[in-house]
């Protein structure tokens, strides 16, 4: 009798778990079965009866609240989620909250594989509902898809760093903060970008020092970056540290005086500060004062970071005459002050004959000494734009109209970007 007893209660618990049992392989083998395309029609007709049995299951007091009920569960509607564009917004709904519960319930993994297939599928219901929300300029949500993704994988890049992204298309900076900040302990490949664009998102805010500080990171990982040391640099000098960064740039070249790129950089810094003095002299030119003392003041400091600025990238020139950067940079720093030369002389009045021909003769010679490195520049580099409206520059300020139309063709002919 005992032993009736005990076979009738194993035949009635058999019972009750084979629906969650059949939805399990059932759902196990559509995942086989959907790898090959010439067995789709077979896996989705597992996949629709391991979603008939799970409903089941779930339905079945004994077997609702079992952790494989709501993995298996999970699992399914995590894949109608991505496969049935009608009532996915249901499907997800279902799935997300099974998986929540699955994962409370696992605590031993017996489920793990189901589990994450789940996360999977709803990673990347998120993740095609982000790119879609991007694209619409609907940034708000596009931020929040990718941050679900983001929780369900904490160290996925791509989640990051789609977060990020939208995150600042929305002007949500702190959060583009976090989500960029995770991403630098990471093994990441745009992680240099990173920096640069951390570096952008904190002066958005005003933040001057965390902007600093973090471009001063970036440079130390990575030392070769142009970028980012240029980044540091114009960082530093609306930080007000442009003293600072110079002496970092020095001192290195003080340690490695063979090192082309840390002249350029030196006249980077020189060249910036600069053109900083020559917007202040052009606000003051406009301004109802026009105060001549200051103007004089303010031209001759700009003059003199401009005469420092040649004098670096002169130095990078000399140890690699083919270098695109410091050539094109070179020949700026000699454009920049001819330029202002000439536009003073063409601001003096008629009865002033004397001292026209004089600047005229000066700029000239300014004109000139610039022309080696423009036109080596375009000779290294026949497709920046940079480098041609320099030398177009060159060609108005020595009136060969013929080669300054010429150049302006050629600036015309570049591809748009």
């Amino acid at each position: 009798m005992i032993a009736g007893l005990l076979g009738v209660a194993s035949t009635t618990a058999f019972a009750q778990k084979y629906e969650l049992n059949y939805a399990k392989d059932s759902y196990s083998k559509y995942v086989t079965l959907n790898q090959v395309k010439a067995t789709f029609a077979e896996a989705d007709k597992n996949l629709n009866e391991a979603k008939i049995a799970i409903d089941k299951a779930g339905a079945n007091a004994k077997t609702a609240q079992l952790p494989l009920t709501f993995a298996v569960k999970a699992a399914v509607y995590a894949t109608f989620a991505l496969r049935d564009s009608v009532k996915a917004v249901t499907y997800f709904n279902t799935a997300d909250s099974a998986l929540k519960k699955a994962k409370e319930l696992d605590a031993a993994g017996e489920n793990k594989a189901l589990i994450t297939d789940a996360a999977n599928n709803l990673a990347q219901y998120h993740l095609n509902k982000g790119v879609t929300d991007f694209k619409q300029k609907k940034y708000d949500l596009a931020y929040k898809d990718f941050d679900y993704f983001h929780q369900l994988f904490p160290e996925d890049t791509t989640a990051l760093y789609y977060s990020g992204l939208a995150a600042v298309a929305g002007q949500n900076y702190p959060a583009a903060i976090t989500a960029y900040s995770k991403l630098l302990p990471l093994t990441f490949s745009k992680k240099e970008s990173l920096y640069s664009d951390m570096a952008s998102i904190y002066l958005m805010q005003k933040d001057t020092t965390s902007a600093l500080k973090i471009s001063a990171e970036g440079v130390e990982k990575f030392p070769t970056s142009a970028e980012l040391r240029r980044r540091e640099i114009e960082v530093s000098l609306q930080a007000g540290k442009a003293q600072e960064v110079l002496g970092k740039i020095q001192a290195a070249i003080a340690n490695d005086p063979k090192n082309k790129n840390l002249y350029y950089y030196a006249g980077l810094v020189y060249t910036t500060s600069g053109n900083n003095i020559g917007a202040e002299l052009n606000k003051l030119k406009k301004s109802e004062t026009k105060d001549a003392n200051a103007i004089a003041a303010l031209q001759v400091k700009k003059d003199d970071f401009f005469a420092k600025a040649a004098e670096m990238y002169k130095k990078a020139v000399e140890i690699d005459p083919e270098y695109f950067e410091a050539n094109l940079n070179l020949g700026y720093a000699y454009l920049a002050p001819a330029i202002d030369t000439y536009n003073a002389a063409n601001q003096l009045p008629a009865s002033k004959q004397k001292e026209y021909n004089a600047a005229m003769a000066k700029s000239t010679a300014q004109f000139e000494q610039a022309k080696p490195y423009l036109l080596k520049a375009t000779e290294l580099k026949p497709t920046s734009k940079d480098a041609l409206i320099n030398l177009k520059n060159y060609y108005l300020g020595t009136k060969n109209t013929a080669d300054a139309t010429a150049t302006q063709k050629k600036i015309e002919a570049l591809p748009s970007n």
